[in-house]
């Protein structure tokens, strides 16, 4: 998938569209690629600096990615993380790593309104973020425009 497919399947618009394309995906896992980590104007960083909590959004798209292609290629209804848990950085910035994030998102459990993935982003075969996720999806949630 190219980047305007995925923002056509997600609730982000313009540079909020934090992934550039997915690798590859089945039923119960998804791998995306991000280069905006790299990007002055990527619209999460603060004082130029993108902090690698801002991992957890990346990884979320990745989970709204994986939700709408396993529903068929439909837009999904939006979610909200409900919980993070056994979140791991191991590093502090994103916006100094040269090479694209690798972004994985498994679904562990739940169908329907909550599911619980488990996540992690390398970069060059270096770990940099990863945890557990619970979603729950809002049937009437609005759409998460640019920021």
């Amino acid at each position: 998938m190219t980047r305007d497919e995925i923002a056509a399947l997600i609730p982000h618009a313009g540079t909020m569209c934090l992934l550039n394309g997915v690798l590859s995906w089945n039923r119960s896992h998804i791998r995306c690629i991000a280069r905006s980590h790299r990007d002055p104007a990527n619209p999460l960083r603060h004082a130029g600096r993108l902090a690698a909590l801002c991992g957890v959004e990346y990884a979320s798209q990745a989970m709204a990615v994986h939700g709408g292609l396993t529903a068929g290629g439909e837009r999904p209804a939006a979610g909200y993380l409900a919980s993070l848990r056994d979140l791991t950085c191991h590093v502090a910035r994103l916006d100094d790593i040269t090479e694209d994030l690798v972004i994985d998102a498994e679904n562990l459990t739940g169908e329907g309104s909550r599911v619980i993935y488990a996540f992690s982003i390398v970069a060059g075969g270096r770990d940099l973020l990863s945890g557990r996720a619970a979603v729950v999806i809002d049937a009437g949630g609005a759409d998460m425009g640019e920021s």
